[in-house]
């Protein structure tokens, strides 16, 4: 087998999260259509508009690389997105549901920020430095989205689920 090389470890990584941002984009929809807190609504709303602006600095970066945009199955996305799933299924018109969905998006988010800020410090190493700028722009939207979402969880979903404890 080649020696696999961080030009290779880049490009898979690029192809995890292409998938990953693919598939959070299709679940956007269905998670602001569940959320009953309108901040929490429209920020499932704001963000499926900014993936569709990661996902084309994604192709971008592919092709920097000289690569299609391709993505490769993330088992951690999926896992993480069930976990969604679960939460709408199981809270479903409680008060607590906002605060599950909340708690599962900041998941997603986590993983983001953690593969785009591997993919940019490698981008940089790599000397792929306009990969690197278009990596940093959607790392700082992954950023202030998890910002946003503790905001909205500390001012209103949060004590909102507390609230109708009996």
């Amino acid at each position: 087998m080649a020696d696999k090389t961080l030009d290779d470890l880049f490009h898979d990584t690029l192809k995890d999260i292409y998938y990953a941002e693919r598939k959070i984009l299709k679940s956007l929809p269905k998670m602001a259509r569940a959320a009953q807190h309108p901040q929490l609504k429209a920020a499932f709303e704001k963000h499926k508009d900014q993936t569709e602006g990661q996902i084309e600095r994604l192709q971008q970066v592919f092709e920097i690389i000289g690569k299609a945009p391709r993505g490769k199955t993330c088992d951690a996305i999926e896992g993480i997105l069930a976990e969604g799933d679960e939460i709408m299924e199981e809270y479903k018109g409680t008060p607590a549901l906002d605060a599950g969905l909340l708690a599962a998006a900041q998941a997603v988010e986590h993983y983001e920020i953690t593969r785009y800020g591997t993919l940019r410090r490698w981008a940089n190493v790599l000397g792929l430095k306009d990969a690197a700028k278009l990596l940093e722009e959607t790392l700082n939207e992954e950023s202030q989205t998890d910002e946003d979402l503790t905001t909205i969880a500390d001012a209103a979903v949060n004590k909102d689920a507390l609230a109708s404890k009996s």
